[in-house]
């Protein structure tokens, strides 16, 4: 009995750390003081400032862009790859595809940073960021289609062999809609990757590119306003609405089933 309190105690200590923050954050976002020192009274006024800021709407569209484009590129080579690795079982390329995932942030960063100054000769701006968001968000795709592939009825594709369908008619008509949660669910994750991203985009973005996250940065620099707590709480709206819906469209593949 003492053994279970101590665990339950340990637990909600950990959940606290992890989650009490994130409940002050959008709290305070409804602050009544410029300062957010100290609570003085409940208003809406900061989300009207955060929507009439041009320079956070500009930094969340960039970010939008940036997103959507990435992540359906992603998305696309990213199901292309999950199929490869489970169909061919190849480690070479195994490690090609996850070493982006298992790469520390702040390196894959440098490496794409030099990748596109030195040997590309790119200029650093949206295309930069895109192919940067690219890079990182594949693996993510390929894991969840790869998962969801291991957990298909190889005697499904035996027997559309065995009724003389060719492999793009195998793919189309059987395949494709399988896989197809799990492609929508890998798409969502890419997208919340993207959006959310800060280390990668802070060494690719270049000069005049702003991010929501990148901007979010820039005015914490001064002072935590409570339109910083304000545009962190849609953030994390957005997130986790997104987290969900994944986990709604692919239950199984998140969770590492199959």
């Amino acid at each position: 009995m003492r053994r279970g309190v101590w665990l339950w105690t340990a637990a909600l200590a950990v959940y606290a750390f992890l989650y009490l923050p994130l409940l002050i954050v959008i709290a305070y976002s409804f602050n009544d003081s410029r300062l957010n020192a100290e609570w003085v009274g409940f208003t809406w006024r900061w989300y009207g400032v955060l929507f009439h800021d041009e320079d956070m709407l500009a930094a969340a569209g960039n970010s939008l862009l940036i997103a959507t484009v990435s992540s359906l590129m992603a998305t696309l080579l990213g199901t292309m790859a999950g199929i490869a690795m489970h169909r061919y079982r190849i480690k070479t390329l195994t490690f090609i595809v996850m070493a982006p995932v298992a790469m520390p942030e702040i390196l894959l960063g440098v490496s794409l940073l030099l990748f596109f100054i030195q040997l590309l000769n790119l200029t650093l701006g949206t295309l930069s960021i895109m192919l940067a968001h690219i890079t990182f968000s594949i693996g993510f795709v390929a894991i969840v289609v790869r998962t969801s592939l291991a957990g298909l009825d190889e005697s499904l594709f035996e027997a559309a062999r065995d009724c003389g369908a060719s492999p793009w008619e195998t793919f189309r008509h059987i395949t494709f809609p399988l896989i197809l949660p799990a492609v929508a669910a890998g798409g969502l994750m890419a997208f919340t990757l993207s959006i959310d991203d800060f280390v990668i985009t802070f060494f690719t973005a270049g000069v005049g590119v702003s991010t929501l996250p990148l901007h979010i940065y820039s005015m914490i620099k001064i002072a935590v306003t409570p339109e910083v707590n304000a545009v962190s709480t849609l953030l994390m709206l957005l997130t986790l609405t997104l987290i969900v819906l994944a986990a709604k469209f692919a239950p199984d593949a998140l969770k590492g089933k199959g």
